[in-house]
């Protein structure tokens, strides 16, 4: 399909706002570049709705399900793989969240991935360093959410260092400036417990360094516009955000006593009872990172999703890069993860004929990084595996992908009593079945003719309880490891209580 008239659409579930973006991507003589053509943006302050057991308050998820209608009525038209709609801190943290996903996607009328703090970095990359000036060297991109904040350096649109703190404009407002109310002692407590996050790392970032720094999303934007249009800039520096700006624009606010009462411009009213709390943290990193003058631009998140959701498109999936460093990194044998991939999907499409792309996917990556683990240790692998996939840092996979590859790898060895405690709802069995077979038929690491084997489909639990193994007599015959192997195959997924029976039959 031509870029030109291909439409797409990020929608970012924040802990301070809502955002829609939808762009148009086309072709440019360096590559394709999105043009937005519409965007939505609500204060719903989700990250404010957590109570004292880090629970969404019933009223916080009834701001968050209605902005989220609205915005799934002007994607309604959209076809789900040209959506992606990603939560950040508030409901990374949120105890309740699988609860709250489940009416926030039915609301939407799309999938909502969570995603992890450096996968969120990353994306805020992208989206900035595709939105200003290209610029020599390393940029540092800083982007101060309501929950977290993120950190990247990186050299033209590719990120190098990622790292996510847990300080944003919302929660450092709620503890610090409850009410609005500002004053000397708040803005000093605040910036103070701020420069000690921050201190984190510091620095590991000064000594890579940067040319210039950028601000993204609404923080840098509202403080850059405020800054700029009470002129408190020194001379001569009319745009984006400077250290002595930030300085004088906190004596104003340690002045006021009620940022309600507060009247500059450029502050907006649905941002101040977020202003000061975004204010102290930008602040904190000025000072740790010896930061004079930062850029600012809207961009970020949304624009970084929209890009990634191209590449994927395109055919330059960051998840597949990702697989492939995995694989190098733990010293994974290349050739015996093909050869478990092929088999797997071979297997698995014998069971599910009409298995999407995204089901494939993760069966194909489980397969690739099922044993990632023997670089721990052979005894067990198959949980060290699944332990590195569920909580490694995967740049381009959400928590929910990882998870559920993770749990797939889990049960490609072992006993499967394990299957109970799993979710089940998010784990297809037939893709277990596939693996598991897989890696017991490739068990002598040499390729395998499994013409003589066939897999015919069942019903219930996903479309396998009922499966049988048809597996040629003479096949059987001449591989009577391979039939003692099957045999107790069967045997275990009957202990679990799904009937698969093996068939010595003629294979058509």
């Amino acid at each position: 399909m031509s870029l030109s008239i291909q439409h797409l659409a990020a929608v970012d579930l924040g802990s301070n706002s809502f955002r829609m973006l939808v762009g148009k991507a086309a072709e440019h003589p360096h590559g394709a570049q999105i043009y937005p053509l519409d965007s939505l943006r609500e204060p719903v302050r989700l990250g404010a709705g957590l109570d004292a057991n880090k629970n969404l308050t019933e009223e916080s998820q009834q701001r968050a399900l209605a902005t989220l209608a609205r915005f799934g009525e002007r994607l309604r038209q959209f076809q789900p793989e040209r959506v992606r709609a990603v939560a950040t801190n508030a409901v990374r943290v949120a105890k309740n969240a699988h609860a709250f996903l489940e009416r926030a996607q039915q609301a939407l009328g799309f999938p909502i991935e969570v995603i992890a703090g450096r996968e969120e970095a990353r994306l805020v990359y992208i989206g900035a360093a595709h939105s200003v000036a290209p610029a020599a060297g390393n940029r540092l991109v800083v982007d101060i959410g309501g929950g977290s904040t993120e950190f990247i350096i990186g050299q033209g649109h590719e990120p190098r260092m990622m790292e996510s703190l847990y300080i944003g404009c919302v929660s450092m407002s709620r503890d610090f400036f409850p009410g609005g109310l500002v004053d000397e002692q708040r803005m000093k407590s605040a910036e103070l417990a701020a420069r000690r996050e921050v201190q984190i790392i510091a620095r590991e970032f000064r000594k890579a360094g940067w040319t210039n720094a950028v601000g993204s999303s609404g923080t840098a934007r509202a403080l850059a516009d405020i800054l700029t249009g009470n002129q408190l800039n020194p001379p001569g520096q009319s745009l984006g955000i400077t250290r002595i700006g930030l300085r004088e624009l906190r004596k104003l606010y340690a002045r006021a006593g009620d940022l309600g009462a507060l009247k500059l411009a450029g502050l907006k009213p649905d941002r101040v009872p977020v202003a000061a709390g975004g204010l102290a943290i930008m602040l904190a990193i000025f000072e740790e990172l010896g930061i004079r003058e930062m850029e600012a631009t809207d961009a970020g998140l949304r624009l970084g999703v929209l890009y990634d959701l191209l590449g994927r498109e395109q055919q330059h999936d960051m998840r597949e890069l990702t697989v492939q460093q995995f694989m190098q990194r733990y010293g994974v044998d290349a050739r015996q993860a093909a050869r478990v991939e092929s088999l797997a999907l071979t297997l698995f499409l014998q069971l599910h004929p009409q298995a999407g792309t995204a089901e494939q996917q993760t069966l194909r990556w489980a397969a690739q990084l099922h044993e990632v683990g023997l670089s721990i240790s052979h005894s067990a692998y198959h949980k060290h595996s699944a332990y590195i996939v569920a909580n490694a840092d995967m740049p381009g996979f959400s928590r929910s992908e990882q998870a559920s590859m993770a749990d797939m790898v889990l049960c490609h060895g072992g006993k499967l009593k394990k299957l109970g405690s799993l979710d089940e709802l998010n784990l297809d069995l037939r893709a277990v079945l596939a693996l598991r077979l897989a890696v017991l038929l490739a068990r002598n690491r040499r390729d395998v003719n499994v013409d003589g084997l066939r897999l015919l489909p069942g019903n219930g639990k996903a479309g396998l309880q009922g499966v049988t193994m048809l597996a040629d007599p003479t096949w059987l015959r001449g591989s009577p490891l391979t039939q003692f192997s099957l045999e107790q195959e069967v045997a275990e997924w009957q202990r679990s209580g799904v009937q698969l029976t093996l068939q010595a039959a003629p294979v058509a």
